[in-house]
């Protein structure tokens, strides 16, 4: 067999591993965030469902969330929403910008099991 051949195997199966930790821990974190602003955590599972909700954590309509499928305007549209998200939650644009927008992982892990509390602005 060739030697290469199983190192790809193995590097494609790890990094399908790794995937799927941090899915779960981002799951479970998201669900924290949903929770702790009022809706069911099971619609962070969701995936287009999830925009829809979080668009509304922040403060706007849902139907924003349509915003998200427009090129360019997303990433824009993105910004804002993690800004206002991060307002809801008490925290400002420094931390909104670089920990729920660039790092959503980090950012949210903090808000969802922080002392954060919702509170709409």
């Amino acid at each position: 067999m060739d030697s290469n051949l199983i190192s790809e195997q193995l590097l494609s199966t790890t990094s399908v591993v790794w995937g799927v930790i941090f899915y779960i821990v981002y799951a479970v974190t998201m669900w924290r965030v949903f929770s702790k602003a009022g809706y069911p955590g099971i619609l962070a599972l969701i995936p287009i469902v999830n925009w829809i909700f979080l668009v509304k954590i922040a403060g706007m309509t849902g139907w924003a969330a349509l915003l998200y499928l427009i090129p360019i305007v997303n990433v824009i549209f993105a910004i804002v929403v993690a800004i206002k998200e991060g307002r809801n939650f008490g925290k400002g644009g420094v931390f909104s910008f670089f920990l729920l927008f660039l790092f959503p992982y980090i950012g949210h892990l903090i808000i969802g099991f922080g002392s954060a509390e919702y509170r709409r602005v």
